[in-house]
């Protein structure tokens, strides 16, 4: 029989769980209850509120994860819910290392929407991506305050060749070239050598390990993702077909338990999250199928009476 320190738990929970709360955790328990497979939803409110620069991947989100990974059975493996921007490249290592620790290899990506950059890169790192059709994926070629890595390094070789064969144009680029700190075109060449091989490293070892000629699979996704000669611009959508294309481990949502309805689970999850965005101050939220969860608020003293979201586990 619970005690009173339990009952007051018990209310407690119940006080601090609102509509956008209940509906969204309906929906990851009737998701682990068809897969009987760990849930964590991975979302970011970037779409609905942009103007916020911490939806994005940072170190901060493994706190999140150690909170919501504490007392699953970590022996039924894991689906993670995707829906993000991308973000710090350091951090996705940590987060990446930290899953892998903890579940190993039995980790499936479910892409609703969006996964993009390091999203990506999260998303390969796992045994299978789960798409639908209007799910994306994205390069993952590194950015320098919003600029592209391979970008400034177009440029500043054009400036050096320039040099050689125009060398009226030197006064021009001297002015262009003035923002770029000595060390930038380095700091480019390795922040892209390094995404390339952390990519590399987890297909190799993760999504294509039992594959033949699995270095040279991953190899290929890698000079793909990682190379803007290819993909072009790094908001570029990577739909289902494209990303299959490239050699990618991809299920299509659709098939994936159709007599259980799974996908309709799915995007019924993802639609509460949009939800949750839409009408409250959460930008970002980690949570599990036990409703255990980190909701990360954008709320000031003065908005915190009208708040229409709160959690005992949101900051």
């Amino acid at each position: 029989m619970p005690g009173r320190n339990e009952i007051n738990n018990e209310i407690r929970q119940l006080r601090s769980e609102g509509p956008h709360d209940i509906v969204r955790r309906k929906y990851l328990r009737k998701l682990n209850n068809i897969t009987e497979r760990n849930v964590i939803a991975y979302y970011s409110g970037f779409l609905q509120k942009p103007t916020i620069n911490e939806t994005s991947i940072c170190d901060d989100d493994i706190n999140g994860l150690m909170n919501v990974m504490h007392g699953l059975d970590k022996e039924k493996g894991l689906d993670i819910l995707l829906h993000t921007e991308g973000g710090n490249t350091a951090a996705t290592e940590a987060i990446v290392g930290y899953l892998r620790c903890v579940f190993g290899n039995d980790v499936r990506a479910i892409v609703p929407q969006m996964a993009m950059s390091a999203g990506t890169m999260i998303a390969c790192s796992c045994k299978e991506i789960i798409m639908g059709k209007q799910s994306s994926l994205g390069p993952i070629d590194p950015q320098f305050g919003g600029m592209s890595g391979y970008g400034l390094i177009e440029v500043f070789e054009k400036a050096l060749q320039d040099a050689v064969d125009r060398p009226n144009t030197i006064p021009i680029w001297n002015h262009i070239l003035s923002g770029y700190h000595p060390t930038l075109v380095g700091d480019c060449k390795k922040a892209i050598e390094w995404s390339g091989n952390m990519l590399i490293n987890w297909l190799e070892n993760g999504m294509f390990k039992d594959s033949e000629n699995s270095k040279e699979k991953a190899e290929n996704v890698a000079n793909i993702l990682n190379n803007n000669e290819v993909t072009k611009n790094h908001a570029r959508h990577i739909g289902i077909g494209e990303a299959q294309s490239i050699g990618l481990k991809i299920i299509p949502l659709e098939e994936i338990q159709k007599d259980e309805g799974f996908q309709d689970i799915v995007l019924s999850a993802h639609h509460a999250y949009m939800a949750t965005f839409a009408d409250t101050y959460a930008y970002k939220i980690i949570e599990n199928h036990n409703g255990r969860a980190l909701i990360y608020n954008n709320i000031t003293e003065e908005d915190e009476e009208d708040s229409v979201l709160s959690s005992v586990d949101s900051i």
